[in-house]
């Protein structure tokens, strides 16, 4: 027998039954830069590797890593993960073709470590797609101003998670300008920086709260100028290709045989 949708099930069905959630958006922009013979590499894949699933049989390769502690038997068959920092994978150079994670971003305590390492571990022309909260969202912005401390009880009560599974957050990468300014001083390119909306899910425990922040998530939508304000923010950097030129430089510079 199941539970009954309370008042405020009811009322997000209604509201945003037809939109896309910006998970569902992360993932159709990974799987529009796959290839058969590619290794795809989430970065904080956690402890049963859910999202890593969907792609079985779509790449050669998954890999991923987190901090969290994971059984292997718990994995199916053709995915590799271990515990391992966002800045410090353990993979090996121009190894991964495209790399992503999701909400994983803003707990990141150095960011330049992470799009260093990812300039490292990507094949030229690959990419890292990561969907990650808007630094201008007021959950955001509400997260700033409460102590870490505080967090896991909070989102017990607003969403149900389990203490556990809730990390610090520090948002060194949450705007468009922080993602441009990572890539630029690592050798990445920002290609794109989007931001995403969706139910205000931490209001879920009110419908009266849901739809107050539901008509304000609605009025983020009605202009890009507004567009910051939103809750998700998907960027994707990628590592360039060499130029023509660099190819001919190096190629004069090899010794004669």
């Amino acid at each position: 027998m199941t539970d009954s949708p309370t008042l405020t099930d009811r009322l997000r069905d209604r509201i945003y039954g037809d939109d896309i959630h910006p998970y569902d958006v992360l993932e159709r922009e990974v799987r529009r830069r796959i290839a058969p013979h590619h290794t795809l590499f989430e970065i904080g894949c956690g402890r049963t590797a859910p999202l890593l699933r969907h792609f079985l049989g779509d790449v050669e390769r998954l890999w991923g890593i987190d901090l969290v502690d994971f059984r292997v038997e718990d994995l199916p068959d053709g995915i590799d993960i271990h515990n391992a920092d966002a800045g410090n994978t353990g993979l090996e150079d121009e190894s991964v073709d495209v790399a992503y994670s999701r909400a994983v971003m803003e707990h990141v305590e150095d960011a330049d470590a992470v799009f260093s390492e990812a300039q490292r571990i990507l094949r030229p022309g690959g990419s890292y797609v990561f969907l990650t909260p808007s630094l201008w969202d007021y959950a955001s912005l509400i997260s700033m101003a409460i102590p870490n401390r505080l967090h896991p009880v909070i989102v017990r009560f607003t969403e149900g998670r389990e203490e556990e599974d809730v990390f610090p957050a520090h948002y060194q990468c949450n705007t468009r300008g922080a993602v441009r300014r990572l890539s630029s001083a690592h050798g990445l390119e920002a290609e794109s920086v989007r931001f995403l909306s969706q139910y205000p899910c931490y209001f879920q425990f009110n419908p009266v709260l849901f739809l107050a922040a539901s008509a304000y998530e609605k009025l983020t939508c009605a202009t890009e100028l507004l567009a910051p304000l939103r809750g998700w923010m998907l960027a994707v950097v990628t590592k360039p290709q060499p130029s023509s030129s660099s190819k001919s430089s190096s190629a004069s510079s090899l010794p004669e045989s």
